[in-house]
């Protein structure tokens, strides 16, 4: 039953995505059954517009400042949380992660009033870029947690004892051996960052980002199937990412010589 249970699961969940290319090779301009001919067509009309173009660049700029802001203050924040103890740490953890459980238009809606009506600032891509810090951030956390609860203390200390110092050690020893934890922290902001539509949407101003774009399009029903040819395109780029940072994953385990208990989160 459970077996069963979790195939339903699984099919409810990503049959509409398996959809994505049906269409994205069909030669109707309705997205419905019965199918028309095969063509490429969409496929090569992403190449021609300039808003589409700029707004991957807006996204991938986003996505790549997101997730090495989050993987910095997740490294720091997993280091702390794991090796020393301090008053409030368990207190401190939790509002790290706590954006993970708040709906996003709470947090959308709450940034925007404090950065237009509050700070008076003007809507930008650095200000979209530190609200995806803000919710890539807890992510980092739990997959760095796991990567520094995995490394054995008592290699460090080895190495503070055979003279090196604690930044030395932390740089030439520690580092290296949690690395694949920290790409796979990396990745996964990257994603989350590249996909993510209500903040954006709520703090772009006139540079929006590839979701917001999709958005747009909607409204246009001639303008469908090229969003299932983008969105095909995204679904394989997302996959991709996912499977390199769950392979980090894994290796970082093997070379810390952790069991594996599952994925990344």
């Amino acid at each position: 039953m459970l077996r069963a249970y979790a195939l339903l699961f699984l099919a409810f969940l990503y049959a509409p995505i398996l959809l994505l290319p049906v269409f994205a090779f069909n030669d109707g301009t309705v997205i419905a059954f019965p199918l028309g001919g095969f063509t490429t067509e969409w496929f090569a009309r992403l190449g021609t517009k300039a808003e589409l173009q700029s707004a991957l660049g807006n996204s991938l700029i986003v996505a790549a400042c997101a997730s090495a802001g989050s993987v910095i203050l997740g490294l720091m924040a997993a280091r702390a949380g794991v090796r020393y103890r301090f008053p409030g740490r368990a207190g401190m953890l939790g509002l790290i992660v706590l954006p993970i459980v708040l709906p996003e238009i709470i947090v959308a809606v709450a940034l925007l009033i404090v950065a237009v009506q509050v700070l008076d600032i003007a809507l930008a891509l650095w200000l979209l870029i530190a609200a995806h810090v803000l919710i890539c951030t807890p992510f980092a956390v739990a997959i760095l947690n796991a990567s520094f609860h995995a490394l054995d203390p008592a290699i460090e200390e080895a190495a503070i004892d055979l003279g090196e110092t604690r930044a030395s050690t932390f740089l030439r020893i520690t580092l290296p051996l949690v690395m694949p934890g920290i790409v796979a922290a990396a990745l996964i902001s990257f994603t989350i960052s590249l996909d993510e539509f209500i903040i954006a949407f709520f703090l772009t101003g006139s540079e929006t980002t590839l979701p917001v774009y999709i958005w747009s399009l909607l409204r246009f029903p001639k303008e469908l199937p090229v969003i299932m040819a983008l969105g095909t395109l995204l679904v394989i780029a997302s996959v991709a990412i996912l499977s390199l940072a769950e392979w980090n994953r894994r290796r970082g385990l093997r070379r810390a010589g952790a069991e594996d208990h599952g994925g990344f989160l």
